[in-house]
């Protein structure tokens, strides 16, 4: 079983900063591909960014050049570095595991953190 927490959510103006972290517990974390995504009210949850167990990192175009998703293995933690947010940003962000290593069934989803950028 794996249990995902996220955290690091918040109010902020359009082109500032915010760190997610996710804390992930259960087995198989390093070896596991870990995604971010997000939702938006009266929209369909979209995909932000995943980084696979060997580090590739692949992004939404949305996002590309202002978010950076990295992972601690050592500390079970994964992060994503939002950077000149937008409030197209606005958005409930999630941390997924996927199930089986190929980063497309993502099984394991966390509750939430809000992210809110005004303009």
């Amino acid at each position: 079983q794996v249990q995902l927490m996220e955290s690091g959510g918040g109010s902020v103006q359009s082109g500032g900063s915010l760190r997610l972290s996710c804390a992930v517990s259960g087995h198989s974390y390093s070896s596991r591909c870990m995604g971010w995504f997000r939702q938006a009210p009266g929209k369909q949850r979209e995909g932000v960014a995943i980084i696979d167990s060997d580090g590739t990192t692949n992004y939404a175009d949305s996002v590309k050049g202002r978010f950076t998703i990295s992972r601690d293995n050592a500390k079970n933690t994964l992060y994503l570095q939002m950077n000149s947010l937008k409030p197209e940003d606005t958005a409930m962000y999630y941390c997924a595991a996927d199930l089986d290593g190929d980063c497309v069934d993502f099984g394991y989803w966390g509750q939430g953190t809000q992210v809110t950028v005004s303009s």
